[in-house]
């Protein structure tokens, strides 16, 4: 599937920062908001992969993103990514929580490390990278937070009792955030995808059966992509949602 050829013209030239935009959905958003003219920035653990996608990015539009390295599990590391950003892009109009990892755990394998790495992954820095960007937002008028959470927290998975967790905290924090934040016109909103085929998806969970099973779940009778996430982001960052704001947009295909 290739990227929305929709243009929003409000988003040119604002600074994006995407976490977890090396790969998966985060590297099409980073080339879908390029495309629009954003000065973008990733922030990745896995460097191989976000430089690539920069010189792809850079090929396509003439402009690199600005990658930055960083292990989103410790806070100093996400204080240090935030100013990193701002220091690149000049400004962080639009701030993207992507970074996840959707690690199996059987209940009776869950140890306090684990349930605390999982946790770190897909929670922690979620909340202390918007700590770190709004002040910034708040200076500049206004901003637009868009967190990723996941329909899997109401699907009664059996095998991610973390991870269904977080995602599901996201929810909270999202409205949370929204309420403190929105007398500074930032608008906090969160996406919840249903099941995403990405390449690291079909090498560690998902079968042909698998994702057959969920297709028939679905309204609509087909694989949903990473691309089908772009529209509902580039929606959420622009102008078109200025009034929208502590609401979960869920992009499953008809399962919710």
């Amino acid at each position: 599937m290739t990227l929305p050829s929709s243009q929003f013209p409000d988003l040119r030239n604002r600074g994006v920062l995407i976490t977890g935009g090396g790969s998966g959905i985060g590297s099409a958003l980073v080339e879908a908001f390029a495309r629009q003219g954003c000065r973008v920035a990733i922030v990745d653990i896995a460097a191989e992969p976000s430089r690539a996608l920069c010189e792809k990015v850079a090929a396509q539009t003439g402009q690199a993103p600005h990658f930055i390295q960083a292990d989103l599990r410790q806070v100093d590391a996400v204080r240090a990514a935030a100013d990193e950003a701002l220091a690149g892009l000049g400004s962080v109009d639009i701030l993207v929580n992507n970074a996840a990892r959707d690690d199996r755990q059987a209940l009776e394998a869950v140890t306090e490390e684990s349930w605390d790495e999982s946790l770190s992954v897909n929670l922690r820095h979620l909340f202390f990278m918007c700590q770190a960007i709004a002040p910034h937002m708040r200076r500049q008028g206004g901003g637009s937070i868009i967190n990723f959470s996941s329909i899997a927290f109401m699907l009664n998975m059996p095998d991610i009792p973390a991870y269904s967790t977080a995602k599901a905290g996201i929810v909270g924090l999202t409205k949370s955030l929204a309420g403190k934040l929105g007398p500074d016109n930032i608008r906090v909103n969160a996406v919840l995808p249903g099941m995403i085929v990405t390449e690291r998806q079909r090498r560690l969970w998902l079968t042909e059966e698998s994702i057959a099973r969920m297709q028939e779940r679905q309204c609509l009778k087909r694989m949903l992509v990473a691309e089908d996430l772009v529209g509902p982001c580039l929606f959420l960052a622009s102008d078109c949602s200025a009034a929208m704001t502590a609401q979960t947009m869920i992009i499953d295909g008809g399962v919710f």
